[in-house]
């Protein structure tokens, strides 16, 4: 049995929302390294934007944590790239990224899901991936998931998917997200926004439920101060991979 540490983080592009302007990407990475993660879905990830000091988050997040990383761009922002990212511990192939659709509402703004396939030790392979849905229609986000489902369902292996969802567990997304999908938490689940005084669960963890894996703990972390969300934590267990013939 292989166990997984997984996070998601909406890092708020590593400004602690009570210092404007601030950009804290050590504080960030302090918060990620005191849960000795395995793979981590951060949402909010500037990539050379002036605001932010022109830094590529994801690249300097991964080398403060001696971490592999993918960034997908979701829009063009402030000169630079503005996105999901992925970090893990382990080696990462076949990043991609899939645009997701906004029908419903299309003058919001782009959002995207980064997929890796992540080696893990002993030679089994998952797909993991980041997202962030659309803040402005619940209609898109529904059409959003839905995208997200069909990828899940082509999958031949594991698929985990973290992210900042917006929208309530009983949402018509995150219905339609279960159907294909397990949460990693299904009752008395800790609230994840906002960081001071959090009242709304809008950020998950969730892995496709064909293949057999085990939730052993979930926690949102009590971190305040870093971001206007709050990192969910949540240990996986892997089934042992079939033996090949």
């Amino acid at each position: 049995m292989t166990q997984l540490r997984v996070m998601s983080y909406n890092i708020h592009h590593a400004n602690p929302p009570s210092k404007k302007g601030m950009i804290e990407l050590e504080t960030i990475a302090n918060v990620i390294r005191k849960e000795s993660v395995d793979l981590v879905a951060l949402q909010e990830v500037d990539v050379n934007i002036a605001r932010s000091g022109n830094v590529n988050q994801a690249k300097a997040l991964a080398e403060l944590l001696g971490m592999h990383y993918y960034f997908a761009k979701a829009i063009d922002f402030g000169g630079g790239e503005y996105g999901v990212a992925i970090l893990s511990r382990f080696p990462l192939s076949d990043t991609r990224k899939v645009p997701l659709p906004e029908e419903a509402e299309p003058k919001a703004e782009d959002r995207v899901v980064a997929l890796a396939t992540v080696q893990l030790p002993g030679g089994q392979r998952i797909l993991f991936g980041s997202t962030h849905l659309d803040v402005l229609s619940s209609d898109n986000r529904l059409q959003q998931v839905q995208t997200i489902n069909n990828i899940a369902e082509a999958q031949e292996g594991p698929f985990i998917l973290a992210g900042d969802f917006n929208d309530y567990p009983d949402s018509p997304a995150i219905t339609a997200l279960d159907g294909v999908f397990q949460r990693t938490c299904q009752t008395n689940c800790e609230p994840t926004f906002p960081q001071d005084n959090p009242d709304r669960i809008i950020d998950y963890i969730v892995f496709s439920r064909t293949f057999n894996l085990k939730v052993l703990s979930q926690h949102v972390m009590p971190e305040s101060y870093a971001s206007d969300h709050r990192p969910v934590v949540a240990v996986l267990e892997l089934p042992a991979a079939p033996a090949s013939r």
